[in-house]
């Protein structure tokens, strides 16, 4: 890794990558990353403004693999956020252990405090519990960010975060120091991206405080570059011919998306290509040739979809 020259903008450049597929970094598994020329561009228009990166793809084209990607490159934090339906904003900022201060009262109340757990009741603060985006502002050092499929969340939940997007403050409400609200200031600002699947609309409010980038469908030579970077091992013709195959479904499978809009995506594709490494060469070349497509089940993820593959494969015989 090399490390930024600028603490404060960091340039990626999207050619650091790791030694080999699958290694860790801040114990997280981290896979060669290849990104655009355009993307390359967004996130450091990013890292220069300080805004968050909305980014928004199909499903399976690398969005949530770019944060782990920067993170590594600049050497930098990193801290992960994925949101679920149940998700509030508040969450991601911080917790407030309320029952562990009301235990904390009752025993001092009783005298039953030890010196150590009555210096703890005596700062209101030590109950404060600090979420993924609370970590990275109490960080010296810029951290990234990851926000993972926000639209998931209640449509109030990108609302509930612009204080903390736009002015890098969380305020802490259960907390008064010196009559006022405790505050968190982010001592660097944080390089966020937050991915979306087009889910839901999200509010203008909230957009107008982020970056936007759309990750487009790589086209056929980046991804065989993507397959070989994550596959150095691999046989050509095992590359050229999968990649051909798989570029025939998705455009055989096009005029399925109203009945199935999820698009068979580059994750998919490796984790076939993988299925596919576990026979020889010649007999995963063989399977190729043949229909239906070997290991449908790691491309296609509905019955509707298996069927229309079918019925459209025996249509073009």
């Amino acid at each position: 890794m090399v490390s930024p020259v600028n603490k404060d903008y960091p340039k990626y450049t999207g050619r650091v990558q790791p030694k080999k597929s699958g290694e860790t970094y801040q114990g997280k598994l981290i896979y060669p990353y290849l990104p655009s020329k355009e993307l390359i561009d967004a996130v450091n228009l990013a890292i220069y403004l300080k805004r968050p990166l909305l980014l928004r793809g199909e499903p399976g084209c690398g969005k949530t693999k770019l944060a782990i990607a920067v993170a590594y490159e600049l050497g930098l934090p990193f801290e992960a956020w994925y949101i679920k339906s149940t998700s509030r904003a508040k969450d991601g900022l911080y917790t407030y252990d309320t029952v562990g201060r009301l235990r904390d009262a009752q025993l001092a109340a009783s005298g039953s405090l030890t010196q150590a757990e009555k210096q703890r009741f005596d700062d209101p603060t030590s109950y404060v519990r600090l979420g993924p985006l609370g970590r990275a502002f109490n960080n010296d050092k810029r951290t990234v960010v990851l926000i993972d499929e926000i639209d998931k969340a209640d449509i109030d939940f990108p609302n509930d975060l612009l204080l903390e997007l736009e002015e890098k403050i969380i305020k802490v409400e259960e907390v008064r120091v010196d009559d006022q609200e405790m505050e968190i200031s982010a001592k660097a600002a944080p390089i966020v991206f937050i991915t979306s699947n087009d889910e839901k609309d999200l509010p203008d409010a909230f957009l107008r405080r982020c970056l936007f980038h759309y990750v487009k469908f790589p086209k056929s030579q980046q991804i065989v570059d993507i397959v070989k970077a994550r596959f150095p091992d691999i046989a050509d013709e095992l590359t050229k011919k999968s990649v051909s195959r798989f570029l025939e479904l998705r455009e055989l499978m096009a005029e399925e998306t109203g009945r199935s809009s999820k698009k068979v995506s580059t994750s998919e594709l490796l984790d076939w290509i993988q299925a596919l490494k576990q026979d020889t060469l010649e007999e995963a070349l063989r399977k190729l040739s043949q229909k239906p497509l070997p290991y449908l089940e790691v491309l296609l993820k509905s019955w509707e979809a298996h069927i229309s593959y079918l019925r459209l494969s025996e249509d073009t015989e």
